[in-house]
């Protein structure tokens, strides 16, 4: 791959010190580089600009894990393949260490990689409109809008009621989103291959509300009950971290798998399984 998209995380990558070295590095070696910021307006609220992506083969993301999802929600239905610098802390989508940039480098200019696919989900609390359906990596997140409250969440799978959570709220992931936000609340982890989506509730005020792993084309519908009179927004959903959405009673959210997926770059030989007793393993 010769023809690369950069897309930097100013406050990782400052100054864009190694952004300009990598574009450097790529022309010397025969390669053309396009540099998208999120200082810059050509990089504006998440907005690239058609010119920069055009003949774009695979594009390098420098930054952490919030990064690369923010450029995978960037980059739309482009078939670009990405490959994360981690410039963050544990850095699970982000997979080559900074110190082996150039390395990393020369590998995509050799055609010398592999691509990993994963499976994203669509979310939405309006039907799945086009205008209000978000694609997300990881994960979709309900949670309470007031403090020191729960909220009830009825969850649905394929219009068939679940179970009724009384918790801090629930978390809708990914095998990719696995590791995340998931996995702090309690969740499974999830191996990024599968296609899969998993439920779990955060803080849930039952011992046998427990997290559960659904096929990919399952359908999940979240519905918010009323619990607190005084106040009409009861939740807030969010997407990726994103795209934040007050609730109120009767509000639904609508989660499956999407048409959309990612493909992920992956230089390094240590599968998924290595990466793990890396970051977490202790």
């Amino acid at each position: 791959m010769k023809n690369i998209l950069i897309i930097a995380n100013n406050d990782r990558d400052l100054g864009l010190a190694m952004s300009k070295e990598l574009i450097e590095y790529i022309e010397k070696n025969g390669g053309t580089a396009r540099l998208a910021s999120d200082m810059d307006n050509d990089y504006e609220g998440g907005i690239i600009k058609d010119e920069l992506i055009k003949d774009a083969e695979c594009c390098i993301v420098l930054g952490g894990d919030g990064t690369m999802l923010r450029a995978a929600k960037a980059l739309g239905d482009r078939d670009i393949p990405l490959m994360g610098i981690n410039m963050g802390t544990l850095g699970f989508l982000t997979e080559v260490e900074k110190t082996n940039a150039t390395q990393a480098v020369d590998r995509l200019l050799a055609d010398d990689f592999r691509i990993e696919e994963r499976m994203m989900m669509k979310g939405s609390s309006e039907g799945f409109k086009p205008e209000s359906t978000y694609n997300v990596l990881n994960d979709v997140v309900i949670t309470r809008a007031g403090f020191s409250r729960i909220i009830a969440l009825k969850i649905y799978v394929n219009d068939q009621l679940l179970d009724t959570y009384e918790a801090d709220g629930v978390i809708i992931s990914t095998p990719t989103g696995s590791t995340g936000y998931n996995l702090s609340a309690g969740g499974p982890i999830v191996s990024p291959s599968t296609r899969a989506i998993i439920v779990t509730p955060i803080s849930p005020h039952k011992l046998s509300a427990k997290s559960i792993v659904f096929d990919a084309g399952d359908r999940i519908r979240v519905r918010i009950e009323k619990r607190n009179r005084s106040q009409d927004t009861e939740a807030i959903v969010s997407y990726d971290g994103e795209g934040n959405t007050d609730l109120s009673y009767g509000d639904e959210v609508l989660v499956a798998c999407s048409e959309r997926s990612v493909k992920l770059i992956r230089i390094q030989d240590t599968n998924f399984f290595g990466v793990l007793r890396d970051k977490i393993g202790g």
